[in-house]
């Protein structure tokens, strides 16, 4: 973990990256997207191999540039699980559910997102890649007024409350990227959020994700 969230400097373009985007470029348009909602996009359909991500994912207006604000400025970076923690690089990342302590109905990993809030209550990314729980308690306590992050990543996969979840965060106030449906999981979360490091780290070059 890098002290205060810092950003490490982002290594060359492997060539295997590189041909992945040739291809996926080959095969779908993109370019009716801003060029950085497109790199969000792009990153996240080369981490699944999922083409339908070009119609379903949800870039809100100013959520790229709140990402990357924050980062800039060394904003804490909070993932739901380990694996979305495991899977962000280029910036130090926090994961809570360790030391979370469920109370009555709430989940371990709503509990954690509970305790990151008290931790972190302003200007944090919030990257949602498992947990459909811990994305509606981010956007409970976004609309209770106890946690105010820069930019929610809610990209929860499953059949029970992932569609729902990310239904509502982008309802509230926090600007969001999120996917319409059902899809999602930790490596596509981590995938936008390290989009968002690359555009951060080489703004005004060529992102190729």
């Amino acid at each position: 973990m890098l002290p205060g969230g810092s950003i490490r400097r982002v290594s060359t373009i492997h060539p295997i990256e590189s041909e992945s985007y040739r291809i996926l470029r080959s095969r779908i348009s993109l370019d009716h997207l801003a060029p950085a909602d497109r790199a969000v996009v792009e990153r996240v359909i080369h981490a699944s191999a999922d083409l339908d991500y070009a119609e379903s994912l949800v870039v809100q207006e100013g959520a790229v540039e709140a990402g990357v604000e924050a980062l800039r400025s060394g904003a804490p970076v909070i993932a739901d699980v380990e694996m979305v923690r495991a899977g962000i690089t280029g910036v130090g990342a926090r994961c809570y559910l360790s030391e979370a302590r469920p109370e009555g109905r709430l989940t371990r990993s709503a509990a954690a997102i509970r305790l990151a809030a008290q931790r972190h209550a302003e200007g944090a990314v919030v990257v949602v890649g498992c947990a459909p729980t811990a994305l509606v308690e981010a956007v409970d306590l976004v609309q209770a007024g106890a946690f105010r992050p820069a930019l929610l990543i809610g990209l929860p996969v499953g059949f029970v409350g992932a569609a729902e979840a990310k239904e509502m965060a982008r309802t509230c106030a926090t600007p969001s990227i999120t996917n319409v449906g059902e899809k999602g999981g930790s490596a596509v979360a981590a995938a936008a959020l390290n989009a968002l490091v690359r555009l951060q780290s080489r703004r005004g070059g060529d992102d190729h994700g």
